[in-house]
């Protein structure tokens, strides 16, 4: 596919900003940029739970979906995070059935669990990667890596000077923040919350 990135799941952490809720953080599969997408605690499950391969005592929504999939022999083919408008994140699931393709609209969270569940590959475009993605540095010890299983660590942004900070959109903000919280970076965060703040 042009312009499309494929993503690996790097970690689920809890959000410190928002009770209730989890940080999903992808990686590029062959880069060092991070996209974190912050999901709800029920979603957050159903990803862990199918990664971690427990099998719960009744089927879950998203095993729900995948065996009417294959109850009526349609495929999921990969998932697509698609756009992002105003920091909410949009995705789709495109299904196959022998030469059909259908494209279904999806919330990211609701998309990966599925995708886990058909060992399908998660894609993203480059225009949602070029707005909303994190790059890390070479040499902090954050290097790509495959991840069978959602792990605590988490990568952390760039170094930003207080005046980059302005660049960046609240949504992104509070993200960052997050990250920098995740890694024990309390210098970086302060910084950040200043910002956060100063807009609030």
């Amino acid at each position: 596919m042009d312009n499309t990135i494929e993503l690996e799941i790097l970690g689920l952490t809890s959000n410190h900003s928002q009770s209730g809720s989890f940080t999903l953080v992808l990686g590029e599969v062959e880069g060092r940029r991070r996209l974190p997408i912050v999901i709800g605690m029920f979603e957050a499950q159903a990803i862990a739970i199918e990664i971690e391969k427990i099998i719960p005592n009744r089927p879950m929504t998203h095993d729900l979906f995948k065996s009417f999939a294959n109850g009526f022999g349609f495929t999921v083919d990969y998932i697509l995070v698609s756009d992002m408008q105003e920091g909410v994140f949009f995705a789709k699931i495109v299904c196959k059935s022998g030469v059909r393709e259908i494209e279904i609209d999806a919330r990211p969270s609701d998309a990966i669990a599925i995708a886990v569940r058909f060992d399908a590959p998660i894609f993203c475009t480059a225009k949602v990667m070029s707005e909303a993605a994190i790059e890390v540095n070479e040499g902090d010890g954050l290097e790509p890596e495959k991840a069978h299983k959602p792990k605590k660590a988490t990568p952390s942004s760039p170094k930003k000077s207080k005046d980059s900070l302005k660049d960046f959109s609240l949504e992104k903000l509070n993200q960052m923040l997050d990250l920098a919280i995740s890694n024990e970076d309390y210098e970086k965060a302060a910084r950040i919350r200043d910002e956060i703040n100063k807009r609030n």
